[in-house]
């Protein structure tokens, strides 16, 4: 029997491990998708125990709190953070088989020494070992960044940010890490939110425009795009039931926005054909400054709504939407590559029988302005475990060039989340050992560490045009 998440964890022919602990284990992280607070790492934040910096803001851990019977005061309320960690030690010892349970004991060992596992028995073994540990300087925020071996890393951003965290980081000179911001508009898209003209005179105020019409809009979001080019974004993200295209005129579109500013229910129909001219609108500015665009969808969100008016969203009641994209993602591709406005795009779906259509599709749109121009993004939310890591890479190898793949993300509001990249690593380098012990792929040493090193870090920065120091082959 193998001892449990030894060195080795999920290697298991010769050439596996080799490829990970030669190639891949060495390498940097470029995290070019995550939720982290950058206030916390302009002001290199602390955290005092544990259950802070593990368990506030992860859904992930909170669906299985909740599917282990644990009342919500333990979870979201306002139990002591001892008890709050204790009922997540009792979870996690029923979490046989889930990613959860590989991720937390990957942070355990890499950022707090502990070879052990946590249950119910040793939870006040690892608080106090783990409290312990966050009371030392090279546990800040900062420091953990360091310890992760990041480069860079892109947060995610509403337009009417003031992006003054990220200028803060920027002019302090003592802090190597870049971070960037991500373009976000869903505020600004979703026009059905019963917030919506609130946050229109927020997005107004922060661009300088008064909000009038859905050209005015246009102009505010161009405004702030150029704002956030200013400040080193170079990637924009959309959150998305499905890619929808249903095109309509300048003046339906117009009369459409004009009715919601009235205050006046829109149609489902009318929400499609406003959301298909923003999207394409916002395509076209991204593509006039090569930058790369984010489409996640296939979510369907807030399906609890009791929670979610208790809650709020982002808490852990989302599924898996399977919507029209095998309809329309392809029409609006097309749309943007008449135009010969297409950039750069990441296809993610959160539904994994998508994968086979998006391998399909992005080798309709590839051309030569980038190695890789559409990608299938990386296995997302719920897919981003084993196999769901292995199924998304074996789907874009049978389809498209695995080799050009812009690799793992976190995806996470955790500063500890970087253990995610070993994992995924790990598995990338277990899927293409196997294919070499079992004759597929020639033990070419020289591509395959271009492979494995460009899935884990070059290719990303290849692709965002990132302005990083060459790392390809860095000192073990």
């Amino acid at each position: 029997m193998k001892q449990f998440m030894d060195a080795d964890f999920l290697l298991s022919t010769e050439c596996a491990r080799r490829l990970f602990h030669d190639y891949a284990e060495p390498m940097p992280i470029l995290d070019y998708h995550c939720h982290l607070d950058p206030k916390d790492i302009a002001e290199d934040k602390q955290f005092e125990n544990i259950t802070q910096i593990w368990l506030r803001g992860d859904h992930y851990k909170w669906r299985q709190m909740r599917s282990n019977g644990v009342e919500e005061y333990y979870i979201t309320g306002d139990a002591p953070d001892r008890e709050k960690f204790q009922k997540w030690a009792e979870t996690l010892e029923m979490a046989v088989g889930n990613p959860l349970y590989h991720w937390s004991h990957l942070e355990l060992q890499k950022y707090f020494g502990y070879q052990g596992y946590l249950n119910r028995e040793t939870a006040e073994e690892v608080w106090n070992l783990c409290n312990q540990s966050l009371k030392k300087k090279s546990m800040s925020v900062r420091n953990l960044l360091r310890q992760s071996k990041v480069t860079l890393l892109c947060t995610t951003d509403d337009p009417a940010d003031s992006l003054k965290w990220h200028k803060k980081i920027a002019e302090d000179d003592s802090f190597e890490i870049q971070v960037l911001p991500t373009f976000r508009p869903d505020r600004a898209m979703h026009l059905e939110k019963e917030d919506y003209t609130d946050y229109l005179q927020e997005l107004g105020k922060a661009g300088g425009i008064e909000i009038v019409s859905f050209r005015t809009l246009l102009e505010a979001l161009r405004q702030r795009i150029g704002f956030f080019a200013s400040m080193g974004c170079r990637i924009a993200d959309h959150g998305l039931e499905y890619v929808m295209y249903r095109p309509a005129s300048e003046e339906a579109v117009e009369a459409v926005f004009q009715k919601r500013l009235s205050g006046n229910r829109i149609t489902k129909e009318e929400r499609l054909q406003f959301q298909t001219a923003f999207l394409l609108a916002v395509a076209r500015e991204y593509h006039a400054r090569d930058w790369a665009m984010q489409l996640h969808y296939g979510c369907r969100r807030d399906n609890n709504r009791t929670a979610y008016e208790a809650l709020g969203p982002d808490t852990g009641f989302d599924c898996i939407y399977g919507g029209l994209s095998s309809l329309e993602l392809p029409e609006f591709l097309n749309a943007l590559k008449e135009e010969e406005k297409l950039p750069k795009t990441i296809l993610y779906s959160l539904n994994p029988g998508d994968n086979a259509l998006i391998g399909t599709v992005l080798g309709c749109f590839q051309d030569a302005s980038a190695i890789g121009k559409i990608q299938h993004g990386s296995a997302w939310w719920f897919n981003d475990h084993k196999e769901g890591m292995t199924e998304q890479l074996i789907s874009l190898a049978n389809l498209g060039l695995l080799g050009n793949f812009i690799g793992m993300l976190t995806d996470s509001r955790s500063f500890l989340s970087y253990t995610r990249h070993t994992y995924f690593r790990r598995i990338l380098c277990e899927l293409i050992g196997g294919w070499v012990e079992n004759g597929e792929y020639p033990r070419d040493e020289a591509a395959l560490r271009r492979i494995i090193e460009g899935i884990s870090y070059n290719n990303a920065v290849r692709y965002f045009g990132f302005r990083l120091s060459d790392v390809s082959h860095p000192e073990k």
